[in-house]
C-alpha cells in the first residue's frame, strides 16, 4: 500500500466548466493553510468555509475517507452554492489492524486532542516492536460542483510509529510518525520537506492534475 492513486467517479464523465472560486471545505486551521498551499493553481481563488458566515462543520458519518470527503464537500457546496474541495485523513497502524483509521480525529473519544489521540496511540502499540510498528496517513481529496459533478484522488505516505513524540512542527500524529527512508519524526520536518513527501500532497496534487485536464 501507498503512493498515489488517482480515481474518478461516473460523475467525472462531463467536463466541469473553469472555476474561479473553490471554497476548502475545513474549519482545521492547521489543514487550511496546508491545503492552500497545496491547491494554489493559476487562476483559481480559494476561499476558507471557515471565513463563511455561517458555515458549520458537518457530522462525518461516513464508514470510509472518500465518503467523510464527499461529505464535508457536498455540504459546503449547499451552503455557499460554489465549487468546494474537502479531504478527509486516516492514520492505517498495522498492528492495530488499520485502526484508527477514518477515526484518527476522534480516536480517543469526544473532546478528542492531538495530545490525546496520540498518547492513545502510544498506549496501544506499547511493548510492540519497530519492526511491527508500520504505518501510513492516507488522505482522499474531493472536489464537488453544485450540478453534482465530482473529481477525486487519494494520496499515502508510509512510514512507522515511533515511541514518544519528537519534533514541533506540524499537528495531529506528526511528532510520532517518521516517514519511510527518513530518521526525523514527521514533525521535525520542514512546512518545504513535509510537502514535497506528504500524503496531503500527493492526493492534492493528483487532484490537481484532474483539474487541470478537466477544464482544457
Amino acid at each position: 500500500m501507498g503512493g498515489e492513486r488517482q480515481g474518478t467517479g461516473p460523475e467525472t464523465a462531463a467536463k466541469p466548466e473553469a472555476a474561479t472560486s473553490f471554497i476548502v471545505a475545513t474549519f482545521n486551521r492547521h489543514k487550511a493553510a496546508e491545503l492552500f498551499d497545496l491547491l494554489a493553481f493559476p487562476g483559481v481563488t480559494l476561499v476558507s468555509l471557515a471565513d463563511w458566515p455561517g458555515a458549520e462543520s458537518p457530522e462525518e458519518t461516513g464508514a470510509t475517507l472518500l465518503e467523510n470527503a464527499r461529505i464535508k464537500a457536498r455540504a459546503a457546496v449547499s451552503l455557499t452554492g460554489l465549487p468546494a474541495i474537502a479531504d478527509d485523513t486516516g492514520l492505517e497502524v498495522d498492528a492495530l489492524d488499520g485502526a484508527p483509521g477514518v477515526h484518527a480525529a476522534r480516536y480517543s473519544g469526544p473532546g478528542a486532542t492531538y495530545a490525546s489521540n496520540v498518547a492513545k496511540l502510544l498506549r496501544e502499540l506499547h511493548g510492540v516492536p519497530a519492526e511491527r510498528r508500520t504505518a501510513r496517513f492516507r488522505t482522499v481529496c474531493v472536489a464537488a460542483w453544485p450540478d453534482g459533478r465530482e473529481l477525486q484522488a487519494e494520496g499515502a505516505l508510509e512510514g512507522t510509529i515511533t515511541e514518544a513524540p519528537r519534533g514541533e512542527h506540524g499537528f495531529g500524529y506528526d511528532p510520532v510518525f517518521q516517514p519511510a527512508g527518513e530518521t526525523r519524526a514527521y514533525a521535525e520536518l520542514s512546512e518545504r520537506e513535509k510537502n514535497a513527501i506528504s500524503h496531503r500532497g500527493r492526493a492534492a496534487r493528483a487532484l490537481g492534475v484532474l483539474l487541470a485536464a478537466s477544464t482544457r
